[in-house]
């Protein structure tokens, strides 16, 4: 198996398999299984580390992500005239990192609660321990690519990057040629990423969708609550 073959699937296809399962996948889970459609919380459980964690955790992941599309998304008309691609590199890996290790200092709390506490082992699944491993080692990751940023300051490799985000979006053809000669790390984050995707629509992960939607809640009528 020649290693082109192996770099246009994994980054080529198999971007668009995760995210159509996921997709397809959160239709269906919605539509067959709405009982199943929660977080699965163990609040009543060590309340204080999970009030912690998850803070920690929730904060820190949704600055990353809202960091990563504003970051890579952006069109290149549109920040150039106020940052150049080492300004820009430089922002992406200041924000990114210091929310970063708020996120996995979060996620390491909740993380341990869930291993070492035997009440909740018992309650967990394994995809629940499945999907805590896959983020932290996501969350390793994405921030192992900060020091090896800062040895290449030029801004040539996040542009690289943003470029191959922008045509996964895009659907452009031979957007996976421009990882060919991307560190390993980068590749791996990459399709941990993806792989998160594929496995959300059978895993407590799906309650996402529902955190999307949380802005409907500022709108919505109140609720009328009548005495007997």
């Amino acid at each position: 198996m020649s290693q082109h073959f192996v770099n246009t699937f994994l980054f080529g296809i198999y971007p668009y398999i995760c995210l159509a399962i996921w997709l397809i996948g959160s239709l269906i889970r919605f539509d067959r299984e709405q009982y199943t459609w929660k977080s699965d919380s163990s609040q009543l459980l060590r309340r204080r580390q999970l009030r912690l964690g998850s803070n920690l955790f929730h904060f820190g992941v949704l600055v990353v992500v809202a960091g990563h599309f504003a970051g890579f998304l952006a069109p290149h008309w549109m920040v150039s005239p106020f940052l150049n691609a080492s300004q820009h590199q430089m922002i992406a890996m200041v924000g990114g990192g210091s929310a970063g290790i708020v996120a996995i200092i979060g996620l390491s709390i909740l993380l341990y609660r869930r291993l070492s506490d035997p009440r909740i082992r018992v309650n967990s699944t394994r995809a629940d321990i499945v999907v805590l491993l896959a983020l932290w080692v996501q969350l390793a990751l994405g921030l192992a690519t900060v020091p090896m940023s800062m040895a290449h300051m030029d801004g040539i490799m996040f542009e690289t990057l943003s470029d191959y985000v922008k045509g996964i979006v895009t659907f452009a053809p031979g957007s996976s040629a421009l990882l060919v000669g991307v560190p390993l790390v980068y590749k791996t984050h990459i399709a941990l990423g993806f792989t998160i995707f594929l496995i959300s629509p059978f895993t407590r992960l799906v309650h996402i969708w529902s955190g999307l939607s949380t802005p409907a809640y500022l709108v919505r009528p109140h609720q009328i609550v009548r005495k007997r």
